[in-house]
């Protein structure tokens, strides 16, 4: 209060009058300039397709309007011959407001540009729906810090010594959730790259495979073919090999059956048999259709090859045992023989 008695002491009628003036001022070119910049802004943003820049003018309309407006309080205070002290707090008191002003801003204005990405594309956007409240809390975070850090400055204090307690209490974190970090940043990455996602078919070379059920920070979920869910961390998935049955351009898979006939069976009677059963079969795709390759002369016999898609990878194993089975009753009906390796073992009679 002694310091408010005496900055009044010094004021004269002349400086009085000198301070409202520059208060009006400033109402004056606040909404000059708000008229101007905002409304001018606004009639070229709304030509755009998008409504993403008319978000972000209305809600950094405030902070503009309000920082043009107590830059012109500030110039009044600093021009009005009160006590240096007082100067000094509704100088700190106005800049403070000013940072708030942006701070609420700039958080709204990140919530709505992280909003805008999600929607553009849901399988390669490196922000999505489900990571949103990552990047919400993250957000908050960096905004807050850094409103601090500023309303600091604008109270003269050093914040030099508070960046390195920061700094050392970081480490000390860094160390004691090493774990839980890594599996953090894993699940980060693993969005952002997005090797898969919910309902694809996977395996890892840790022998893990079923479908994907949900992709978290921490871990992912999979559900195998026996109905068990099987959690794993991120940080065993980021550095496991994955592959993603259901990754193509569909999720249709191709398979493979491979049988020898014996050497003298007709080529083409033994790609009509094959090639009957997987057309024949509800499970296997009309489109691309099946094919028999003669691939090689092995040592026991002829080499056949079945190519056939099927439409969901979980089929797989189902598929392949109702094609050898037809087709292993297909050729004994034909007496179409497999042969397999034999030998013949000479024992040497001596003396």
């Amino acid at each position: 209060m002694n310091q408010f008695k005496l900055a009044i002491d010094y004021i004269t009628n002349h400086d009085i009058l000198l301070f409202i003036t520059y208060v009006v001022f400033s109402f004056v070119c606040a909404f000059i300039i708000d008229k101007i910049f905002i409304v001018g802004l606004k009639t070229i943003v709304g030509r755009t397709k998008t409504n993403l820049d008319d978000n972000l003018i209305e809600v950094l309309h405030p902070a503009i309007y309000n920082s043009i407006l107590y830059f012109g309080f500030y110039l009044a205070i600093n021009i009005t011959p009160i006590h240096p002290k007082a100067i000094f707090i509704l100088s700190g008191f106005l800049k403070s407001i000013i940072v708030i002003y942006w701070s609420f801003g700039l958080f709204r204005s990140f919530i709505i540009i992280i909003k805008w990405f999600s929607n553009q594309d849901a399988d390669g956007s490196f922000i999505k729906k489900k990571t949103i409240p990552l990047f919400d809390n993250l957000g908050k975070i960096i905004i807050f810090l850094f409103s601090v850090y500023f309303i600091m400055l604008c109270w003269g204090i050093n914040v030099t010594a508070w960046i390195a307690s920061a700094g050392i209490l970081s480490v000390v974190l860094g160390f004691a959730a090493k774990d839980t970090l890594g599996n953090l940043f894993a699940g980060i990455f693993i969005m952002a790259d997005s090797p898969y996602k919910e309902g694809d078919y996977i395996n890892l070379d840790t022998g893990e495979r079923g479908y994907v059920r949900d992709i978290g920070i921490r871990s992912t979920r999979i559900q195998t073919r026996d109905d068990i869910e099987i959690t794993i961390p991120n940080s065993v998935i980021a550095n496991s090999k994955i592959v993603n049955e259901s990754g193509g351009p569909y999720e249709k898979e191709r398979i493979r059956i491979t049988v020898d006939v014996a050497y003298g069976t007709a080529i083409e009677k033994v790609k009509e048999i094959m090639n009957g059963i997987a057309i024949a079969s509800d499970n296997v795709c009309t489109d691309p259709k099946p094919r028999v390759r003669f691939r090689e002369f092995g040592e026991s016999g002829l080499r056949f090859q079945l190519l056939a898609w099927i439409e969901k990878p979980e089929k797989r194993g189902l598929v392949i045992d109702e094609l050898s089975t037809n087709i292993y009753n297909s050729f004994n009906s034909e007496k179409i023989e497999i042969p397999f390796p034999q030998r013949t073992i000479h024992i040497k009679k001596t003396d």
